[in-house]
């Protein structure tokens, strides 16, 4: 396929042609009514004939549409996708310079110096794009999820993109989930997607907002209700009247933050808050075809009819009553009430003084979230009021960025002393130079961003993060305190005391539409021969991939217990982003950050052990490298969850490049678990998750039932303990046989490349 042919109508009629017929094979086989996620995945199945469709056990193949890379991601997924020697992409492919640029100063400074840093690996990106036909959006254009929904997506779409907040773009309708480099890889070169046929879960939302409370407060509720762990192999499915009130941005800050529940993906129905950003985005025509497809791009008139017997659950959330929440810190499933933040900050002993609030990255940086605390800013401003903290923005994307200069926004925003940072990640994700407090320090901020694991804004333990909706942050940051209700406590100014009021409605998009940017957009070559990709054999940032070695066809015998690890093991705990972010095409050297963040269950430490050759304490990635160096392979064990956040696979491509064999633990978050399968580590889960607690430090791990490794088998560990004792476990395994055969190859491309 030639990818320089990209979302236009062309294609989007072909996408619901094929949906439309795919269906009615599913129909017959079914005899059921459809929810709306089933309708797009089964549009998009590769054999709907003879597909197995039973949610929560059997494994589907799709086909998507598009695929879309964020720099930081990009560079691995490139790299694999070198590896399979194709001309292009089977899909169109978009690559985004959002997630490298370092927050510090201001955009005017802080984007030149990015593009001075980490011109290398433009570089590499720009050629790469040059040579296979990739659309690549260059640093400043804005976020990946933020230029998507702009650009690219629509209702109906099937997309997968190298980043766990890709379902921002189910806000337009879109089945869009975030994957490892691999899965991406799958799909670029003409292979399907397979993936756990999820479940579908419906989110009746009733009602609509009032007051301060914002589509944020929406998914922060539903984190209360579902925990960090309750999407996991589900889809989130909304719908009801409280859904079509609430604008499409605002849809995509709801599903953005799905992740966080560790969701497949979410989903809203199309609606004409659809239709009316598609048109000011210059998308008119997108929304026209829509149009005619509507049937299939919602769910069936009998499952909304009586949405109990189709979903598998429902949860009702009455926007009418709906209050503004805050979460955290350290995960965002804490959630208390602004009216009990006083005492959630108190009990739980953490600095009730604000340092710093930051608005915007992917999550929150729309056209209305801008004009609704510009708003607020307007209050402060003419009542002569002043910030307690510092105000950081970072914009979605340049088009939003010119469309609220043009509009006067951004002045409004600036009047209250708000610094702009670049139209990108920046602290959402590590990216932050902060020069307001000392390293270690402990101290609070409050972002709109959507994840607040330790460590993950600035790289320090001691922040705590917690995360509200922008207009809950500029309340909080004209007070600089959580032991005030900011919506009920006067302020002072130079006017006098002021109590703010909610900003009411603003406009969802500009009434003159977007301005259109595309500066920073390098197209699609048609004309591709003789083009090379640029990496220097001797960078420290870039490296070309050699192979897995494949399974040596024997059981695991006598491994190292590498780790254990206690509580949560993100992939920001496996493998940390910030300064790390650099190394990110280099797998030798971004294996240095190896479990730095991963807590040891034996020492309360983190990033630490016992390095059984010798008995010194070493990082665990130097404990690795001196096992290897020995000829042994070892073991990680870990807790609930293991491997949720975000979709890096360099949290699995590290362990497989340093000797892992094998990570075992009480469950896996999807993405993680699927990374590691394509890696060619085996993800094993115990049978009984009390097991957990036999593990001991310095354990010798043998693993039988490897040879004989089948769909639904299982497997037998014997841990040798240091005290002469043994104990013995049984291990279950989620490997179908195409998954196994990956594993037997040493990789999913190396099965590809066979």
């Amino acid at each position: 396929m030639n990818t320089s042919v990209d979302s236009t109508a062309t294609l989007i009629e072909n996408v619901y042609e094929k949906t439309t017929a795919q269906l009615k094979i599913v129909r017959k086989r079914l005899g059921r009514p459809l929810t709306y996620t089933e309708k797009i995945m089964y549009g998009h199945l590769d054999d709907p004939a003879t597909a197995t469709l039973t949610a929560g056990e059997s494994y589907i193949k799709t086909r998507p549409d598009r695929v879309a890379l964020q720099d930081a991601t990009a560079q691995m997924a490139v790299l694999q996708f070198m590896l399979a020697d194709k001309d292009e992409a089977a899909v169109p492919v978009t690559v985004h310079c959002d997630h490298l640029i370092k927050a510090k100063k201001g955009a005017a400074i802080d984007l030149p110096m990015a593009q001075t840093e980490n011109r290398e690996v433009y570089d590499f990106l720009s050629s790469a794009s040059k040579k296979y036909g990739f659309g690549c959006w260059m640093p400043g254009a804005g976020i990946i999820h933020q230029v998507v929904l702009e650009q690219y997506a629509f209702p109906g779409l099937m997309m997968l993109g190298t980043d766990s907040h890709t379902p921002n773009a189910g806000g337009l309708g879109a089945f869009a989930s975030g994957v490892g480099g691999a899965d991406a890889v799958d799909v670029m070169v003409d292979m399907p997607w397979e993936v756990l046929h999820p479940k579908v879960v419906g989110i009746h939302l009733t009602g609509s907002l009032k007051d301060w409370s914002a589509p944020k407060d929406v998914i922060l509720k539903l984190l209360e209700k579902l925990t960090c762990a309750g999407g996991t192999n589900r889809v989130l499915e909304y719908f009801g009247e409280g859904a079509t009130s609430i604008s499409a941005t605002g849809k995509s800050t709801i599903c953005n933050m799905g992740a966080e529940l560790g969701a497949t993906t979410s989903i809203f129905p199309y609606d004409a808050s659809m239709a009316t950003y598609m048109k000011a985005c210059g998308r008119g025509e997108a929304a026209e075809i829509a149009d005619k497809y509507k049937d299939i791009l919602k769910a069936d008139d009998e499952v909304l009819k009586n949405p109990e017997e189709y979903y598998e659950l429902v949860i009702t959330i009455d926007l009418d009553t709906l209050t503004p929440h805050v979460v955290g810190p350290h995960s965002p499933d804490l959630v208390s009430s602004v009216e009990g933040m006083a005492d959630h900050v108190a009990q739980g002993g953490y600095p009730d003084h604000i340092s710093v609030t930051l608005i915007g990255s992917c999550t929150n940086s729309s056209y209305e979230d801008m004009g609704r605390i510009a708003a607020i800013a307007d209050q402060i401003y003419e009542n002569g009021g002043k910030l307690k903290t510092p105000l950081l923005i970072s914009p979605g994307s340049e088009q939003v960025k010119a469309t609220i200069e043009r509009d006067g926004i951004l002045q409004r925003l600036t009047n209250i002393g708000a610094t702009f940072l670049t139209n990108a990640c920046g602290p959402c994700i590590g990216q932050w130079e902060r020069e307001d407090i000392d390293a270690n320090t402990p101290n609070t901020i409050l972002t709109s961003y959507n994840r607040n694991f330790p460590k993950r804004n600035d790289g320090n333990a001691e922040t705590c993060c917690f995360i509200a909706s922008p207009e809950t942050c500029l309340a909080y940051a004209l007070h600089g305190t959580f032991t005030v209700n900011p919506f009920t406590t006067p302020a002072e100014g130079t006017n006098g005391t002021f109590t703010l009021k909610a900003p009411g409605v603003v406009d969802e998009v500009p009434q003159q539409n977007f301005l259109e940017d595309k500066d920073g957009f390098q197209a699609p070559l048609d004309e591709r021969a003789g083009l090379e990709v640029q990496v220097d054999p001797k960078s420290e940032r870039l490296a070309i991939l050699t192979p897995f070695k494949p399974w040596d066809g024997e059981d695991f015998s006598e491994l190292r217990l590498l780790l254990k690890a206690k509580g949560k093991c993100t992939t920001d705990h496996i493998s940390p982003a910030g300064p790390w972010l650099r190394f990110r095409g280099h797998i030798d050297n971004i294996s240095n950050n190896m479990f730095s963040g991963a807590i040891n269950a034996f020492t309360g430490d983190a990033g630490t052990g016992v390095n059984q050759l010798d008995g010194s304490t070493a990082k665990f990635c130097d404990i690795a490298r001196a096992y290897s160096a020995q000829g042994q392979n070892w073991v990680a064990v870990g807790d609930s969850n293991y491997g949720e956040g975000s979709s890096r696979e360099h949290a699995a491509m590290s362990p497989r490049h340093m000797g892992a064999k094998a990570v075992i633990c009480r469950a896996f978050a999807r993405i993680h678990e699927t990374n590691l399968k394509k890696q060619g580590v085996l993800p094993l889960t115990f049978a009984n998750s009390d097991d957990y607690e036999l593990i001991q430090d310095g354990d010798i791990i043998s693993i039988t039932g490897v040879k004989g490794i089948a769909p639904e088998s299982t497997l037998q560990a014997s841990f040798q303990h240091m005290d002469g004792t043994s104990s013995s476990v049984e291990l279950k395994h989620s490997l179908n046989e195409e998954q196994i055969e990956w594993f037997k190859a040493g990789s999913a491309l190396n099965f590809l490349r066979q």
